[in-house]
């Protein structure tokens, strides 16, 4: 006689390849910009701040390649704006070292910190100096980011784009010499 509760129910979880192949499609649909087959994912429990093996999140890989509505998206199901990956960037930094000023206008009106620095890395306002990115530089400093801050290395802002030879930024910063609160912008 046979028992047909002791049959072994079928398989109810997913192999692992299934769930890399998952987590990968995710990450492709965030680079792609795809908010349409993003969103029922969501819907459903998708993590908005799943990572990958570099730490990047989805909102990282949207908004590092521009992808401005799947970006909101993910904000808008709590993706953390501040939130950094292994090489200690931030969605914002990444907007930053782009020059993509809507991105960066999304992300500083969901909560990204204007003078956040991970561990060991640099704010916002450093990148966009350092790639000579005047306007991001502009809305950086007008939403109160400190030109003053001092990197883990040793370096400011202009200090920073003056060694990466982006002239128009550091002139920028440099104009603003004794008028900065603080402590004075390096004038060296």
């Amino acid at each position: 006689m046979s028992d047909e509760n002791t049959a072994t129910p079928p398989a109810l979880v997913a192999s692992e390849q299934d769930v890399l192949d998952f987590a990968h499609r995710m990450f492709d649909l965030a680079r792609a910009g795809d908010a349409a087959a993003l969103q029922p994912m969501l819907e459903r429990g998708l993590p908005a701040n799943m990572s990958n093996h570099k730490g990047d999140t989805l909102l990282m890989l949207a908004s590092y390649h521009g992808q401005l509505e799947a970006s909101r998206l993910l904000l808008e199901h709590g993706a953390d704006p501040n939130r950094f990956n292994d090489m200690a960037q931030t969605p914002l930094a990444g907007a930053a070292f782009k020059g993509n000023l809507p991105m960066a206008e999304l992300l500083l009106e969901r909560g990204a910190e204007v003078n956040f620095a991970p561990p060991g890395g640099k704010t916002p306002l450093m990148f966009a100096a350092m790639f000579n990115r005047r306007e991001i530089v502009d809305l950086l400093l007008r939403l109160g980011a400190d030109p003053n801050t001092i990197s883990s290395d040793g370096m400011t802002a202009l200090s920073l784009a003056r060694t990466m030879g982006a002239t128009d930024t550091a002139a920028q910063l440099e104009g603003l010499a004794g008028q900065a609160p603080g402590r004075p912008l390096d004038t060296a």
